[in-house]
């Protein structure tokens, strides 16, 4: 369909269609004068992302869509529309349980009522970007309507906070009986230990096997050097008991023995002299020879005294070796008992230090969770109340007229081409050439055409008539 064709329908059924497009018009301006005026009050809230004030300031938090979509459902859930059913009073009222019967039919509770009425006007839009939530909602009384959004933003607000702190009741409960219980296994941990020390007779393990370990080392150092002393004796025993013994050094500086030996050489010499003067036989050599006899006898006696005393020593140094070695396994195994006493003691004092360091935990966030119960100011605030507004929110008269101008105008263009569509009329010679497939020779004038060149419009007419007719027949008589 061209635009000719087009224009020429719209000029042919103008008329139905202006009809429509005022219709139309006119239906929708009785209808939005006729329409109960609404009015819409509007109310914002704002929703911090950290619930600890410092920590926000320092922390700025971001918008968290899943946060402000959780407080959204908050917001419209049934909990928040029934508090605020119960905050305003609404159920005892008379007028309303009257209208309930009414419309219900006392079907359901009357707050259940109120509820699917509040949800249905209530309007909660988040903003773009920003933490802060738009509530409004609609009714014939500006007044309500404003005091019914400030009553859901307050019940909201008490709604949060309790979930904020009923959870929080909860877990305090929780960790107070369990801080207990910690605290008894702090008690009996340190009763354990208390008795245990008391058992072995510990003070301060510490410092009492530091006293033992160096009596252990000391003894450990005796004992080396006892040995030592042991051998050398043992060694100076076996030599005396040998031919060498009198080259011994006890013997050597023995001034006895000395002094023995110094007149022993003496009287050898005087008797070699006596020998040499009187001869062997003489009573002064024999006399001579039997001291030297009795020299010899005193030496090798007191040699055997020297002798008798380094086995003397070495006896004694051998039975201190022995008492030195049980002393030093006595020790040893009293260190060794220590350890174990030490070690055991010190398995109960990581009991204690495990069940304080549970205790102190639990106590840690017993103090968080008794603080967060007592909270009274949730994460929420609330930005701008609602006030009685002015000017209805509906019907909005301008923005429906200019609604109906338009789809007046798009229904007038559509009947009209809907009727052209049902009784297919010519409206210009497109259509004569779409409907026989023939080319136009001539088109008539109208009736009411005026006169051309001394004939009348009629005249015209009925010619183009004629050639019309007699081209189409020269045309199928060819054919």
């Amino acid at each position: 369909m061209s635009f000719t064709q087009f224009i020429s329908i719209l000029a042919a059924r103008w008329k139905i269609s202006l009809a429509v497009f005022i219709t139309l018009v006119s239906v929708t301006l009785a209808v939005s004068l006729i329409l109960p005026k609404k009015y819409s009050a509007f109310a914002s809230i704002v929703i911090d992302a950290k619930s600890d004030p410092l920590s926000a300031v320092l922390y700025p938090g971001i918008a968290n869509p899943s946060l402000i979509a959780t407080q959204i459902d908050v917001l419209t859930s049934d909990r928040v529309a029934y508090k605020v059913v119960r905050n305003l009073k609404l159920a005892e009222s008379p007028d309303i349980r009257s209208q309930w019967l009414a419309e219900a039919n006392g079907v359901g509770t009357v707050e259940q009522w109120l509820i699917g009425i509040f949800q249905k006007s209530l309007d909660v839009k988040p903003s773009r970007e920003s933490n802060v939530i738009s509530v409004s909602y609609k009714a014939p009384d500006p007044k309500f309507a404003a005091g019914l959004v400030n009553a859901f933003v307050q019940a909201y607000l008490e709604t949060n906070l309790e979930l904020r702190v009923e959870p929080a009741k909860q877990f305090s409960t929780f960790f107070e009986s369990r801080s207990k219980e910690a605290r008894d296994e702090v008690e009996k941990a340190q009763s354990r230990l208390s008795a245990y020390q008391r058992t072995k007779g510990i003070v301060a393990s510490d410092e009492r096997l530091d006293v033992e370990n160096n009596r252990l080392n000391e003894l450990s150092s005796q004992l080396v050097g006892l040995q030592a002393l042991a051998s050398d004796s043992g060694s100076r025993q076996s030599a005396a008991k040998g031919e060498a013994a009198d080259r011994m050094q006890e013997v050597l500086v023995n001034p006895l023995i000395g002094g023995l030996k110094s007149d022993q050489a003496r009287l050898e010499a005087r008797i070699e002299e006596m020998n040499a003067k009187y001869g062997e036989s003489h009573p002064q050599v024999i006399e001579a020879k039997a001291n030297l006899g009795e020299s010899r006898k005193r030496v090798q006696a007191e040699i055997a005294k020297v002798a008798g005393s380094l086995g003397l020593s070495n006896s004694i140094n051998k039975q201190r070796l022995g008492e030195l070695r049980t002393s030093l396994e006595t020790q040893r195994n009293k260190v060794l008992q220590m350890k174990a006493v030490r070690d055991e003691g010190a398995v109960l004092q990581r009991d204690i230090e495990n069940a304080q360091r549970n205790y102190d935990q639990i106590l840690q966030r017993l103090t968080q969770t008794s603080l967060e119960s007592q909270a009274t100011q949730s994460n929420a605030a609330v930005l701008t109340s609602a006030v009685p507004p002015v000017q209805p929110s509906s019907p909005r008269i301008l923005l429906n007229m200019l609604l109906a101008i338009v789809v007046g105008a798009l229904l007038a263009l559509g009947s009209a081409l809907l009727l052209e569509l049902s009784d297919r009329r010519v409206r210009s010679p497109e259509d004569v050439v779409r409907a026989v497939a023939l080319p136009i020779i001539g088109v008539m004038p109208k009736p009411t055409a005026k006169r051309l060149f001394g004939r009348t419009a009629k005249a015209n007419l009925m010619q183009g008539r004629l050639l019309s007719l007699l081209s189409s027949g020269d045309r199928a008589a060819s054919a």
